[in-house]
């Protein structure tokens, strides 16, 4: 029997999916899995999803040998019999909630994503059944479900299941917007979370104006709407933002990072989101005017 060590680079804000599989792998194998903490481990596994937090500096415990993964350290996938293992919940704590990916990529190649370096084209991965095990909430991770037939077909599934569904990545506006039936579709789930959309470009207006009308057309009633906001010129964000709010949206506004090239987002960039994410100023506050 092993001794197993996990970290999480990036702390428990969210739960480590990959780290959550590893888990439930090394216990199936009668291995010991915990924490790092004081003490010798034959295996630890660390695991960075994002490049701008700290990385893991304490030396307390003998690590023995080191595995890194995730987006900040390397794009490596997990082994199959990893990868398609029912998570292990009991790591985080977690009791009422379900979290995977059904499909895997996407079909579009934003600039600004890493998606299709990462994981390309999008692909089938996973039935809900794999990762949920009769939890009320399940979070789905997918980059673009709606674009894949599977995915399609996994949320069909998930309506008569009942499953409390949050789409964490978000829906394709334009996907919705171009095919009343998926929005018919999203009209029978049960959402657990806000439904989220994303409008990065003003091209996306219409498309968010349209799927909207449909959602709501078809019933699709969750306490909110959520729309992811990348910021780059501040100008076109607002109107963007400005556009969202006459709708009834909520917008959430994300400056824009270069993950490549390492470029940070600015500080004016900064200010429009803290502006635009602090729902009692944005409410009340217009951004010419905010200090």
């Amino acid at each position: 029997m092993a001794n197993i060590g996990i970290i999480d680079v990036d702390g428990h804000n969210f739960p480590n999916l990959a780290l959550m599989k590893i888990s439930a792998y090394h216990k199936s194998v009668g291995d010991s899995v915990s924490w790092v903490d004081i003490g010798k481990y034959d295996k630890t596994y660390m695991s960075k999803v994002f490049t701008f937090t700290n990385d893991y500096e304490q030396t307390f415990a003998e690590l023995g040998e080191v595995i890194r993964g995730g987006s900040a350290y390397n794009y490596d996938n997990l082994p199959t019999e990893i990868e398609h293992i029912m998570p292990d919940y009991s790591l985080y704590g977690i009791r009422d909630t379900a979290y995977g990916f059904l499909t895997r990529g996407c079909p579009n190649k934003c600039s600004w994503c890493i998606v299709p370096n990462k994981e390309g084209n999008i692909c089938e991965n996973a039935d809900i059944e794999e990762f949920w095990d009769g939890q009320k909430n399940a979070v789905l991770l997918d980059n673009n479900v709606l674009a894949h037939e599977h995915g399609l077909k996994q949320i069909e599934k998930i309506a008569r299941l009942k499953i409390a569904i949050d789409f964490n990545q978000g829906l394709d506006a334009r996907i919705i917007a171009n095919n009343e039936d998926i929005a018919r579709l999203l009209g029978a789930v049960k959402w657990g979370k806000p439904i989220r959309l994303a409008c990065d470009t003003k091209s996306q207006i219409p498309h968010i104006e349209k799927a909207v009308n449909l959602l709501r057309k078809h019933n699709a009633t969750p306490k909110a709407y959520f729309v992811y906001v990348l910021v780059k010129e501040i100008d076109d964000a607002l109107e963007r933002v400005e556009f969202l709010r006459g709708l009834g949206l909520d917008p959430f506004a994300q400056p824009y990072r270069d993950f490549e090239n390492n470029i940070k987002p600015t500080k004016e960039q900064k200010r429009f989101a803290r502006w635009v994410n602090h729902k009692a100023i944005f409410k009340t506050v217009e951004y010419k005017n905010y200090v």
